[in-house]
């Protein structure tokens, strides 16, 4: 096997243009154990993207769980990349030399245990979900380098692409099926089975509402333990093939992240003469720059998407993520098969597939200002977005207090939220004017807002908001156009000798400084935009319970020039 092979498969990890039938192409060497091997690596692809897209539906109730901000919860979304890196190299490098289906079987049941910290509760017990995320990117690990290995090794080279493509178009249906769980499970509440339901005074859309996260993980957890009962049953080799030479085996085995550093195994010489060849290519550089930017915001964008409707639209966690999992998702995954439909129909080269990625982050870019001109306006809270009069801050200066309850000595730090008849949500019946009471009738501070209300009640709960503004959905396929254009670019910068190190350094550069950091820092802007925090029994700052719409709407529409 030569590097223009090990090319090719790593194309293929970045396209989607074929949907192949593998029962009718099956492999001449053993086709039994091959197809159950084919079968079972795409059903494991389908339980890791299955098992990411769980963690990024339950990131909204995850931090009103445990009472922590934005930026921590993207801290633990992290930590599956940081799974994957602290052992990459150890997994693809020795490996290779051990049963690897037994490995891909092994890696899978730790990606289960890493499902199982579901019901720990304590002050601090987000720690253990990283923990269990940290576990599910270990256990990930082998899954790509060993599997594609294995492939590549006992079957013919013309099928390979074949069945590297059936993997990936397996892996799609992952992020859809975990959205759509995470919709259902979010409309239970999170103690279902240990509280009386009818006794729960919240709905589905407060700030307060937490679904049965938990019960995502759980799934996932079966699943991913499903996926790897097969590959226990799998021989060791199939007919071996002896025309792979070590270095090319070695570039196989890693390119899907390529770690550089000689910590487990001492790496060839010609290595790093090869590194700063690629590093010292100007076109590589610049499109391994656009590439992170571009898969740093993609990152940004898909892990807090769900929460952006629904602090923008007034839409429950289910319907976010059922909106992501039936909208979003396929819109993207459109405009990245139309990407490589139209590169493959035209055979366009480096230059051509450029301009068409550029002219596609122009149309991108345009629609930022859509995001701009059809955000939604704050939601009227009382003393947080507008005056008690139900004027916006513009016309007067807000004050979390008024003269109608400032004799009720009102607790700044709570947050059960009423719904007054004019339309104003409240803090609390405090804030309503109910007195220290939990009383939704006669409250002085309602009547002050609308004088011809007579009544003066409140409901519990925050009014309903009502805005469906979802224009912002019209970008996606242009902007997911762009990343197959930028890619095919990308690797076609390189001699062909190199394009197998390329693919394996970019992979580690996203992976590092785009997979890891980009949910934090993403998070953490996010958290500059929270009007009132929760707090915890002990004091401590909770969850943002309330966002400033317009600002939020605005560092949406930031992410559009990083990703275009």
């Amino acid at each position: 096997m030569n590097l223009s092979r090990a090319w090719n498969m790593s194309l293929i990890f970045k396209s989607s243009l074929f949907f192949p039938s593998f029962l009718s192409s099956a492999l001449s060497l053993n086709p039994i154990f091959s197809q159950v091997f084919i079968a079972a690596l795409a059903f494991s692809y389908f339980g890791k993207t299955f098992a990411g897209a769980t963690m990024k539906s339950s990131f909204t109730q995850l931090e009103r769980r445990f009472g922590i901000a934005s930026s921590t919860a993207g801290f633990i979304d992290g930590g599956f990349e940081m799974g994957n890196l602290l052992v990459i190299a150890f997994v693809s490098y020795f490996g290779a030399k051990c049963h690897r289906p037994k490995i891909i079987a092994i890696g899978c049941f730790i990606m289960s245990l890493g499902n199982c910290d579901h019901k720990i509760v304590t002050s601090y017990a987000w720690i253990f979900v990283l923990l269990g995320n940290l576990l599910r990117g270990i256990g990930e690990t082998p899954i790509t380098p060993l599997g594609i290995s294995y492939l590549d090794d006992f079957s013919r080279e013309e099928d390979v692409p074949l069945y590297i493509s059936n993997d990936q178009n397996a892996s799609m249906f992952g992020p859809l099926s975990g959205f759509l769980l995470g919709s259902v499970f979010a409309r239970l509440y999170v103690d279902v089975g240990f509280v009386d339901v009818d006794a729960i005074t919240i709905s589905p859309t407060d700030s307060r509402w937490v679904g049965a996260w938990w019960m995502n993980f759980l799934v996932a957890g079966v699943v991913t333990l499903i996926s790897g009962i097969p590959f226990l049953f799998l021989p060791k080799s199939l007919d071996k093939k002896e025309d792979a030479s070590f270095l090319d085996k070695y570039l196989v085995d890693i390119f899907h992240m390529c770690m550089l550093t000689d910590m487990f195994f001492p790496l060839p010489p010609e290595f790093f003469k090869s590194l700063k060849r690629i590093l010292g290519n100007k076109l590589y550089l610049i499109l391994l720059c656009s590439s992170l930017l571009n898969s740093s915001s993609f990152i940004g964008y898909i892990t807090y998407q769900a929460k952006y409707m629904e602090q923008q639209y007034g839409l429950s966690v289910s319907r976010s993520n059922f909106i992501t999992a039936v909208a979003v998702l396929p819109v993207v995954l459109l405009g990245m098969f139309l990407s490589g439909f139209i590169m493959k129909k035209y055979k366009l080269g480096i230059l051509s597939a450029t301009k068409m990625g550029y002219a596609a982050s122009f149309i991108g870019f345009a629609f930022t200002f859509l995001y701009l001109m059809l955000g939604c306006d704050n939601h009227p809270v009382a003393g947080l977005t507008v005056t008690y009069d139900g004027n916006t801050a513009a016309q007067n200066p807000i004050s979390l207090s008024s003269a109608c309850n400032s004799n009720c000595t009102c607790a700044t730090s709570q947050w059960d939220p009423v719904c007054g008849e004019n339309g104003l949500t409240y803090m609390s019946a405090c804030f309503a004017g109910s007195g220290r009471e939990p009383v939704f009738h006669n409250c002085s501070c309602i009547g002050k807002a609308d004088a011809a209300l007579k009544n003066s009640s409140a409901v519990l709960g925050e009014c309903r908001r009502s805005d469906d503004s979802f224009m912002d959905f019209l970008g996606k396929p242009y902007r997911s156009t762009i990343t197959n254009m930028v890619d095919l670019s990308f690797i076609r910068s390189v001699p062909q000798d190199l394009k197998s190190l390329a693919v394996g350094f970019m992979m580690l550069v996203i992976r590092s400084l785009g997979g890891i950091p980009a949910p934090v820092y993403f998070g953490a802007v996010i958290d500059k935009t929270c009007l009132k925090w929760g707090s915890k029994p002990c004091g401590q700052k909770g969850s943002c319970r309330i966002y400033d719409a317009v600002q939020y709407s605005k560092l949406g529409s930031l992410k559009m020039p990083l990703y275009t």
